[in-house]
């Protein structure tokens, strides 16, 4: 383990958005908890795929999608409120 300091842009919350040295942008970390309850949301989505359910599917998908982008809007938020350039292209 090492111990370093990261600048932190938001509240220290589930899905802090934070960023490590040596890197130009900040990143996202998300807790143990809800990488896992992602993993069974895909995991979802997948098995209801195999069992040719497309409306459940669909449905998990987006639940999922929704809170990916409330997760990308906090990202891009923080970035914002720090005069940080966004690492990716947001369509106008």
């Amino acid at each position: 383990m090492e111990r370093i300091e990261a600048e932190l842009f938001t509240d220290p919350g589930n899905d802090a958005v934070v960023r490590l040295p040596q890197r130009n942008f900040p990143g996202v970390l998300i807790q143990g908890d809800s990488l896992s309850i992602i993993r069974a949301d895909v995991a979802e989505i997948v098995e209801a795929c195999d069992q040719g359910d497309v409306g459940e599917a669909r449905e998990a998908a987006a639940i999922l999608l929704a809170n990916l982008d409330e997760l990308l809007a906090r990202y891009t938020a923080a970035l914002k409120a720090h005069d940080i350039p966004m690492p990716f292209y947001q369509a106008p």
